[in-house]
């Protein structure tokens, strides 16, 4: 299945708050770089729409792991946090995270192109990237604690910042944190 039809199937199960979410989504797909930004700069899939194939990735492999060891989440919530976990790479309207990186001039002098293909926008003010996704989410889309503590926690121990959860997450944090270590280290290598 082509990238697009998966990620419209996946935003056909969020139904409880279809009225937030469609605002959300339709804000971020006309406003920021989100269906186009690559997933990082240098690692998996830093490629146009890397991002969107990422989160793609992770709300599906998430969705999977719910049905065998949390069936009690709503798939609403799966898809919620493993599509917009990390929204925050797309940066705001009209100021992305990653700009296309242009080649040095010994690299244009001997007809390279840039070495990674990316770089991080100067002019964005800094922001995690759990952070800025929940600034993009919460004016359009009510979370529940849950929710928000799994977009926030995402990285799980990959993150100094986030010792002060171990031990304290939740099933979904948990999960998220599963499916976006699969999707990155996992499905996407593969690609």
């Amino acid at each position: 299945m082509i990238l697009e039809d998966r990620y419209i199937a996946l935003k056909t199960k969020v139904i409880e708050r279809t009225d937030a979410f469609e605002r959300l989504m339709e804000h971020l797909e006309k406003n920021t770089s989100w269906l186009t930004a690559p997933a990082s700069i240098k690692y998996h899939l830093n490629i146009e729409h890397g991002l969107l194939e990422h989160s793609v990735n992770v709300a599906e492999t998430l969705l999977s792991l719910k049905e065998l060891l949390a069936p009690e989440l709503l798939d609403e919530s799966c898809v919620i946090v493993g599509l917009l976990h990390d929204l925050g790479k797309a940066g705001v309207p009209g100021n992305p995270q990653y700009l296309v990186n242009k080649p040095s001039e010994k690299q244009k002098l001997h007809g390279y192109s840039a070495s990674i293909p990316y770089r991080f926008n100067k002019d964005l003010i800094y922001m995690s990237v759990p952070v800025r996704s929940l600034y993009l989410i919460l004016p359009y889309l009510p979370l529940t604690e849950t929710e928000a503590q799994a977009i926030l926690y995402h990285d799980g121990q990959y993150v100094e910042d986030n010792r002060s959860i171990a031990t304290k997450e939740e099933k979904l944090t948990l999960l998220l944190q599963y499916a976006d270590n699969w999707s990155g280290f996992i499905i996407e290598r593969q690609e």
